[in-house]
C-alpha cells in the first residue's frame, strides 16, 4: 500500500500549466528525488502535497495518520535558544517526564502501590522512546550540521537566514517523521555537513522526497526519482545515473511520438479542410470527430538556456585588494585577524565551515556592515558587483521587469525584456511577482541585475543555490570568462575547483 497517491493532478499557476493529468505513488522506504528544470513546479508540488494550495483537479491521497515533516520557511518563536527549539522535537517525551516527576513527588509523601505501577508504565514508555538518548541525538545533529559553529545557546532571533535553515533541518531530523519533504536542504551546508546529511538520509529508515540541484548529493541519498517534464510527473526506479539514461531515452521517444502525432493531425486537418463540402463530407465529419477525441501530447518545450556574460570595467591597478588585521562580525569578532592580498584578475574561493563568517567577510568588504578592527584597501578604480545568497527583495510583489527598471530607469522596456530572456527567464514570468517565482528563477533575475553593469571585481556568495545543472554550467563559464577579479563563496567544490587560482580557508578564533 502506498503512503501517498497522486492521481490525475492538474494545476495551473498564473498563465503557466504546471501539471496535466500527472500521477505517481510514494511507497514506504522510498528515498525519492524530485527533479526538473527551474520553474517546472517542484516547490509548487510540495505545497500541493502539504495542502497549502489546492490543485485545479485530481487527487492527493495520504495514508491515514502519516506524520509529515517539512522545512518551514520561518521560525514562529524566536526568543528561545537553539537548544530549546531542538528539544521541542521531543515535547511528548518531556511532558511524560514532567508527569513522572510529579508522581515521584507524590509517592515520596504518600506511598501508593497503584501510583507505583503507573510510574513503572511511564518509565517503560520513556525507555521505549529512548528518552535517555535524546541528549546524545541532539548533540549528534548539532555537530553534524555545524550548528555548534554558532552555538546551541544562541537565540533564534540572532541567527542569519542560513543558520535558521540549519536549525530547522536539525529539528526536522530529530522529529522522526514518517515522511520528510526536503526542499534544497544542502543550500546552506558546506562539504562536510552535506556529507553528514547524505549519510544520515541514506540510513534513514523512513521515507522522503527531496528537491536538490546537487547531483552528487542526489546520487548518494536517492533510490528513486520523479521528474517533472512536459507537464507530467514520471517516476524512475534506481539511482540518479540510471534515471539520466532512462530519461534521455524517454525524452527521445516522447519527441518522436509528438512529431508523429503532429504529422497525423496536420494530414487529417488538411483532409477535412478539402472535403468538408462535397461527396466526401460525411467522411470528413467522421475524421473531425476522431480528431476531437485525440489525446494531444503536450508540446516538448525547448528549455530556455541562460546566457550570462559579466561586463568588465577596465582600470589600471596592481593589488586589487589588501587586507590587514581585519576583524569582522557584528557584536564581536567572528574570526581571528585576517591578512591577505588579492591580485588583479585572480579568482579566489573562500572556504570554511558554514556560519564561520564567510558571508560576513564579503558584506564587510562590500561596505554593507562595519568592520570591527583592522583595515582593507581596494585599488583606486575598483567597481564591485555583489551577489548575496539570500533571496531578499525590497518589494517581492514587483515583477522582474519592474525590478530591473527601478535600478536601470534609462533602459527601455524592450531591452530589459531581452536581457531577462537572455538570462533564462521565460516571457510568461516577466510580469509575475518575483516572490512567486521559483528559487532558480529569482536567482536568474539577480544575476541579470548584476550583468547589466560593468565591474572589475565580483563578490559571489553561494551563487549556485537554486540553479539547475545547465544554468550552473553557464554561470561557471561566465565566471571563467570574466577578466576581472572574483571572490567566491560556494559549498559545491566541483563547481569551482577547476578554475580558481587560490583557496582561502578561514576558521574560528
Amino acid at each position: 500500500m502506498s503512503l501517498l497517491e497522486v492521481k490525475n493532478l492538474k494545476h495551473r499557476f498564473r498563465d503557466k500549466e504546471l501539471f496535466e493529468d500527472a500521477s505517481f505513488e510514494l511507497y514506504k522506504g522510498e528515498h525519492m528525488g524530485l527533479v526538473g528544470e527551474n520553474g517546472a513546479g517542484k516547490s509548487t508540488l510540495f505545497r500541493l502535497l502539504l495542502n497549502e494550495i489546492l490543485p485545479d483537479d485530481g487527487e492527493i491521497i495520504w495514508q491515514k495518520n502519516i506524520k509529515i515533516g517539512y522545512i518551514k520557511q520561518h521560525l514562529k518563536s524566536d526568543n528561545i535558544s537553539v537548544l530549546e527549539y531542538l528539544k521541542e522535537a521531543y515535547k511528548e517525551e518531556f511532558d511524560i517526564e514532567k508527569e513522572l516527576n510529579k508522581m515521584y513527588e507524590e509517592l515520596a509523601q504518600d506511598y501508593d502501590e497503584k501510583l507505583l505501577n503507573r510510574i513503572g508504565k511511564y518509565q517503560e514508555e520513556l525507555e521505549k522512546r529512548e528518552f535517555y538518548q535524546i541528549e546524545s541525538e541532539i548533540d549528534k545533529v548539532i555537530v553534524g550540521l555545524g550548528i555548534n559553529s554558532f552555538g546551541e545557546n544562541k537565540l533564534l532571533s540572532e541567527l542569519s537566514g542560513g543558520q535558521q535553515t540549519k536549525v530547522i533541518i536539525a529539528k526536522l531530523l530529530l522529529e522522526k517523521s514518517d515522511v520528510l519533504l526536503l526542499d534544497e536542504p544542502t543550500n546552506f551546508l558546506d562539504d562536510n555537513h552535506i556529507k553528514w546529511l547524505s549519510e544520515y538520509l541514506s540510513n534513514f529508515k523512513g521515507t522522503f522526497i527531496v528537491i536538490s540541484h546537487n547531483i552528487e548529493f542526489l546520487e548518494s541519498v536517492t533510490n528513486t526519482i520523479i521528474d517533472i517534464e512536459f507537464q507530467d510527473i514520471k517516476k524512475y526506479h534506481g539511482d540518479y545515473n540510471k534515471f539520466l539514461r532512462l530519461k534521455d531515452e524517454y525524452k527521445r521517444n516522447y519527441i518522436r511520438s509528438y512529431e508523429m502525432q503532429q504529422v497525423h493531425i496536420k494530414k487529417t486537418e488538411e483532409f477535412i479542410r478539402r472535403n468538408k463540402a462535397g461527396v466526401n463530407s460525411k467522411i470528413a465529419r467522421g475524421r473531425q470527430k476522431q480528431l476531437d477525441r485525440v489525446d494531444r501530447l503536450t508540446p516538448p518545450s525547448e528549455s530556455k538556456t541562460a546566457n550570462f556574460d559579466f561586463s568588465y570595467f577596465n582600470g589600471v591597478f596592481e593589488n586589487t585588494l589588501i587586507v590587514k588585521d581585519l576583524e569582522v562580525g557584528y557584536d564581536y569578532s567572528l574570526l581571528p585577524p585576517l591578512n591577505f592580498r588579492i591580485q588583479t584578475g585572480e579568482k579566489v574561493a573562500i572556504t570554511g565551515f558554514n556560519g564561520i563568517g564567510k558571508s560576513t567577510l564579503l558584506k564587510t568588504l562590500y561596505g554593507e556592515i562595519e568592520k570591527i578592527d583592522g583595515s582593507f584597501k581596494f585599488s583606486k578604480d575598483h567597481k564591485i558587483g555583489y551577489y548575496e545568497q539570500e533571496l531578499n527583495w525590497k518589494d517581492p510583489s514587483l515583477n522582474p521587469l519592474e525590478i530591473i527598471r527601478d535600478e536601470f530607469p534609462r533602459l527601455k522596456t524592450e531591452r530589459i525584456r531581452r536581457e531577462l530572456t537572455k538570462c533564462g527567464i521565460e516571457s510568461k514570468d516577466l510580469e509575475q511577482a518575483v516572490g512567486t517565482l521559483s528559487g532558480g528563477e529569482q536567482s536568474k533575475v539577480k544575476i541579470c541585475r548584476l550583468i547589466l553593469k560593468e565591474y572589475n571585481f565580483l563578490f559571489l556568495d553561494e551563487p549556485t543555490n537554486h540553479l539547475d545543472k545547465e544554468t550552473k554550467e553557464v554561470l561557471q563559464r561566465a565566471i571563467v570568462n570574466f577578466e576581472g577579479t572574483v571572490i567566491l563563496v560556494c559549498h559545491e567544490r566541483d563547481f569551482y575547483e577547476d578554475f580558481i587560482d587560490r583557496e582561502f580557508k578561514i576558521g574560528k578564533r
